[in-house]
């Protein structure tokens, strides 16, 4: 009985020695240096996008009466953000499993271990993914400032800022990359084309189309105070965008450098399409064309830049100027909206058209890694769906934009008055709203 019993013993152990193998290979989350150093970098790049990139970039071209209140939006965007993320934003966007918003395990960072890592990227510390996610909110709210400049108070941004992110931008980073909804309904985006550019340009036009034109609209000269600033500004977004699309990769392999290839040639094609054209209809090439269209090459390559190869990048580039041009110069004029800085014009087309054209133009061998083990394919490699996914994905994140930016704008104004009055816009919201102004 006992020799029955030992021989069975031997056998059950002989049986369970491959798993226990299989389950010793399996190799626990752990820390890359690479990887993290990577990140540690990709995060100072996008914070830099917002100041003093996009301070500079949107100061540049409001009127100088108006430059330091523009500036103060980008900065007051870096403190205001950076707290709430913290507290709430973090943990409602990226725990739990609810479809459309998440859970409670880290407010205030609560249970973030000091070496701990997150699911969604187990090779760097969650805290360096907590900030990196944090730079992208940050500047999404920036952003909405271009399409208010000039005549949004400053009490209101604030309290604007305050609900909007958690109305619209921590529900649609949750849907989107933290494993809600619309990710599990098959939506891609590598870098923020729906979470980002699409929120900040609906919610810019939204806004301007509440607050009302600046007074003056169409019958004053509304002529950039300088436009070697927006130039400069610029600069820092384009190098910035390198840690915004290839810092998206959460690690420093090969997906980061296409991702940033890609983004590279599509500003570049952008900026050729988008002067090429204004050459063509105006007779002259202006700076502003130049950098308008590679800031419009670099929001639309975002949402694709790492499921895309780099001719890819030339190509969503060169048709983001073309859209883009006709968005900002023909459609704004015919519509009659005062979007002070082009903000739905660059941002909003751009998202939208990035967003289906990483349908279009995925490719399944280069987007195989780690949280994306079967790849994504887009329609070019037989996988029309993959576009419906990225339809899909627009239409709600636009249509809860819409609504949850509406809704923010009027409980906000129940609270301060929206715009300045009209002797502070016509004074100055430098002087009139912060005491200073340029010398």
């Amino acid at each position: 009985m006992s020799r029955r019993f030992f021989r069975s013993l031997a056998v059950l152990s002989a049986l369970a020695l491959p798993w226990t193998g299989a389950l010793a290979q399996t190799p626990a989350p752990k820390i890359d240096a690479a990887d993290t150093g990577f990140m540690i970098v990709a995060t100072a790049l996008v914070l830099m996008m917002t100041l003093p990139g996009l301070a500079l970039f949107y100061a540049g071209m409001v009127r100088r009466k108006t430059v330091l209140a523009t500036m103060a939006q980008s900065a007051a965007s870096i403190a205001v953000i950076s707290l709430l993320w913290v507290a709430f934003g973090y943990s409602l966007a990226f725990t739990g499993e609810n479809p459309f918003i998440g859970g409670l395990d880290r407010l205030f960072l609560t249970g973030m271990a000091f070496d701990g890592v997150s699911s969604l990227a187990p090779t760097i510390p969650e805290a360096l993914f907590m900030l990196y996610q944090m730079t992208f909110a940050i500047i999404t709210v920036a952003l909405i400032g271009g399409g208010v400049a000039d005549r949004m108070r400053f009490s209101a941004f604030l309290i604007f800022s305050v609900l909007w992110l958690f109305v619209v931008y921590v529900p649609s980073a949750h849907m989107v990359w933290g494993g809600g909804w619309l990710a599990k309904f098959g939506a891609v985006d590598f870098a923020g084309g729906l979470v980002v550019h699409i929120n900040a340009g609906l919610a810019g036009l939204t806004a301007a189309l509440v607050l009302g034109p600046r007074h003056g609209y169409g019958r004053e000269n509304f002529a950039p105070y300088d436009l070697s600033m927006a130039v400069v500004g610029a600069g820092l977004l384009w190098v910035g965008w390198f840690g915004f699309n290839g810092g998206s990769a959460l690690g420093s392999g090969a997906r980061a450098v296409y991702a940033i290839t890609a983004t590279h040639l599509a500003a570049c094609a952008g900026a050729v399409v988008w002067t090429g054209l204004e050459w063509f209809q105006r007779g002259k090439p202006s700076v502003l064309g130049i950098i308008s269209g590679a800031i419009a090459g670099l929001g639309t390559i975002t949402p694709a830049s790492g499921f895309v190869l780099p001719w890819h990048g030339v190509v969503i580039g060169a048709l983001a100027g073309a859209l883009c041009y006709w968005a900002c110069i023909w459609l704004k004029h015919k519509l009659a909206y005062d979007d002070s800085l082009d903000v739905f014009g660059v941002h909003g087309v751009g998202g939208i058209l990035g967003s289906l054209l990483a349908g279009v133009f995925a490719t399944g061998a280069l987007s195989v890694t780690a949280d994306l083990p079967q790849g994504v394919q887009g329609l070019m490699e037989g996988n029309p769906a993959q576009l419906g996914a990225q339809a899909v994905g627009v239409i709600i994140t636009s249509l809860w934009c819409l609504a949850g930016t509406y809704l923010s704008l009027k409980l906000t104004g129940l609270m301060t008055p929206l715009r300045a009055s009209r002797d502070e816009e016509v004074e100055g919201l430098d002087l009139a709203l912060h005491g200073e102004r340029l010398h």
